[in-house]
């Protein structure tokens, strides 16, 4: 059993260790790749403070006249150094200046180099004709192998007597030897957080199987987030309507910060707008108004959802490491290119053995 274990551990390694490495790199990429591309063009992405940030709807108004297409998505920044991303209906993205409305950069997401590396991350970068992502199963299935040669490599650890005294690192030792222990070690005493984030990550996209494991695991459902009835065909977006619109957003949830808000692309659509309550891991909780009105349409309060709920949506938070601060950061780094240690020391280990 163990022997025949051994060689699956091995088996996996050379089958999938070139993906597996291939996601550990750009995954310890994606934890720092948006201020790597700040900092390496800050023409793009920083703006001067000059004054007051503009009202929501002289922004919009503004930036659809300049560029002229229907603003979809608007990502405003905490930071007051950073500029607002917004996506265009055709599409494309523009980076603006919230205290004028200027345009600073236009740009298609993918040619970022954070998009660029998330797009690696998540579906190989490839994409057919149809806009589909077929590679992003492959990446899933990659990030199973990885849980299971954790788990396999955790039993074959355990499985022999004296178990204890192998979690010992010998800085003397032969460096096949000492790449021996490292690999031991380091496999278990970071088990479980590289499981969870493999498993974190097969979330994203296979919604149905990992959401059934959490809610075993919970005891509990997760909820399905309510969505308002549809408005009348008639109704169109008044831009002034915009700042009444998030006043009322702040009447729910006083003490919300801002994480997005989404444009109707079509008549009878809501505003919605997506904020983060305190008690929440991520921005979560919406809140729908009229386009025309301003008046609220529905709202929803993540932070008060049920345990299922709270873990389901804690998972994009684990799987960045974005939860403690930036030493849990440069921690989860170093975690997230483990799975690139141990596929190069296995592989070195069955050259060693079978090209002396």
């Amino acid at each position: 059993m163990k022997l025949w274990l051994r060689r699956l551990h091995l088996l996996f390694a050379l089958v999938f260790g070139l993906f597996i490495s291939c996601l550990s790199i750009t995954g310890a990429l994606l934890i720092y790749a948006k201020d790597i591309q700040t900092a390496v063009q800050p023409e793009k992405w920083t703006v001067d403070k000059r004054g007051d940030k503009l009202p929501f709807s002289q922004i919009v108004t503004t930036l659809e006249a300049q560029t002229g297409e229907q603003v979809e998505l608007l990502m405003p920044e905490s930071k007051a150094h950073l500029a607002w991303q917004v996506k265009l209906g055709n599409g494309e993205y523009v980076s603006i200046n919230p205290y004028s409305a200027e345009v600073v950069h236009r740009y298609d997401y993918y040619s970022t180099f954070y998009g660029f590396t998330m797009a690696i991350h998540r579906w190989l970068l490839y994409q057919n004709s149809d806009g589909d992502k077929p590679f992003r199963h492959w990446v899933s299935i990659c990030a199973l192998v990885l849980l299971l040669e954790v788990i396999v490599g955790f039993y074959l650890w355990v499985k022999p007597r004296n178990r204890l005294k192998r979690l010992v690192i010998k800085r003397r030792a032969k460096f096949r030897i000492l790449m021996y222990q490292l690999h031991t070690v380091l496999g278990v005493y970071l088990a479980i957080p590289l499981i969870l984030i493999a498993f974190s990550g097969m979330a994203f996209n296979w919604k149905n199987v990992t959401q059934q494991v959490v809610e075993t695991l919970t005891f509990s459902k997760v909820e399905t987030r309510p969505v308002p009835a549809a408005l009348a065909s008639n109704i169109e977006l008044n831009a002034l309507a915009l700042d009444e619109s998030y006043r009322n957003v702040l009447s729910v949830f006083p003490h919300a910060s801002l994480f997005r808000i989404y444009f109707p692309k079509k008549a009878g659509e809501h505003i919605g707008f997506r904020v983060q309550n305190p008690g929440e891991s991520h921005a979560y909780s919406w809140v729908w108004t009229n386009p025309s009105t301003a008046q609220v349409t529905g709202f929803y309060d993540a932070s008060k959802a049920n345990v299922a709920t709270q873990v389901w949506n804690f998972k994009y938070k684990f799987h960045i490491g974005s939860f403690g601060g930036p030493v849990l950061e440069f921690i989860w780094i170093f975690i997230a290119l483990l799975p690139l240690f141990f596929t190069i020391s296995g592989v070195y280990f069955w050259l060693k053995r079978h090209f002396k």
